[in-house]
């Protein structure tokens, strides 16, 4: 049993009248399934203080995507992902690219997966905090990343990372996913035992130039952490229409396994040989087709652009 999850408001409002229900869509397997037993009393609290809500499970890898795109086809703007952060990176993908919209489109999230590190750049309360929130009906603007590859396209609210950092994702993946944040900090010792500097090239807002420096990790981000408590990208914002770019030279073996411990508080980035810059377009020459981490999903692909869509979804924080 959790502890039912209830917020004051000064007013009750009857949300009913102002807005369409919410989609909630649930990934069952989430936190090595643990959602599933959680998510029924955690939405039906909610429903108890006034949030309306439709939900829906998913049956497997893709099919929030689906369920996500052919709700707002029927006319769902509002939607929750209760799970981790892989669940809300296919709703994304599900509801963009939009053609022809202006209507505002609404996540608001339940943390019952293995990794939310979206939802630490507003609270470190978790599912309190999301519970509250979406309570209270409060969002805030978001950004939203799109990534060009040379067989599609993705999107996404939270980072895309290349080299070390994607290594250990994929390693989390295969091994370590059950063990929550601390397989991603094993896959991240085990990356380490192999670690090199391989070369990304890219260049930024239409510029000539482009960079060609060896580093151990490139990534993409628009909000602070990854791997549930990593600030990766201590000044990144979810709403300033840039892609804060962070990334790591070429230190040694030991001096980065003295360095990776600060990544917790920012700290990392007073480093000399770690640095950070943003802009509004990224644009890759890669050569061939590498391991990319998108919002904690492993995808091996070639790279092509980064562009970020402005305020284009509104999420429950």
């Amino acid at each position: 049993m959790i502890e039912k999850l209830r917020v004051s408001i000064p007013i009750f409002a009857d949300y009913s009248k102002i807005m369409k229900p919410y989609l909630a869509i649930i990934n069952p397997a989430a936190g090595g399934g643990r959602c599933d037993k959680k998510a029924a009393q955690v939405l039906q609290n909610l429903r108890d203080q006034g949030v309306p809500i439709e939900s829906t499970r998913t049956k497997g890898e893709g099919h929030a995507r689906e369920l996500s795109r052919e709700a707002y086809n029927q006319g769902f703007r509002r939607f929750i992902a209760v799970g981790g952060d892989g669940t809300s990176y296919e709703i994304v993908n599900g509801l963009f690219p939009r053609e022809k919209e202006t209507d505002p489109i609404y996540l608001g999230f339940l943390p019952l997966g293995t990794g939310n590190s979206f939802l630490r750049d507003f609270s470190s309360q978790g599912l309190k905090a999301s519970v509250e929130a979406l309570v209270k009906n409060r969002s805030r603007s978001c950004d939203v990343i799109r990534f060009t590859h040379q067989n599609g396209l993705l999107h996404y609210i939270n980072l895309c990372s290349l080299g070390f950092t994607a290594e250990a994702g994929a390693l989390t993946n295969q091994k370590f996913k059950k063990w929550r944040e601390a397989g991603y900090i094993l896959a991240i010792l085990l990356s380490w035992l192999h670690l090199n500097y391989p070369t990304f090239p890219f260049r930024l807002n239409q510029n000539q130039t482009i960079e060609y420096q060896p580093c151990i990790y490139l990534t993409f981000s628009n909000s602070r952490f990854t791997g549930g408590k990593l600030m990766i990208a201590p000044q990144a914002k979810i709403s300033d229409g840039l892609i804060e770019i962070t990334g790591v030279g070429t230190i040694s073996r030991w001096n980065f396994l003295k360095t990776f411990p600060k990544i917790f508080t920012g700290k990392h980035m007073d480093h000399p040989l770690v640095w950070r810059t943003s802009a509004s377009h990224v644009e890759f020459k890669i050569s061939k087709s590498i391991s990319v981490m998108i919002d904690g999903e492993i995808l091996f692909c070639l790279p092509k652009t980064l562009d970020v869509l402005p305020n284009a979804i509104q999420v429950m924080v």
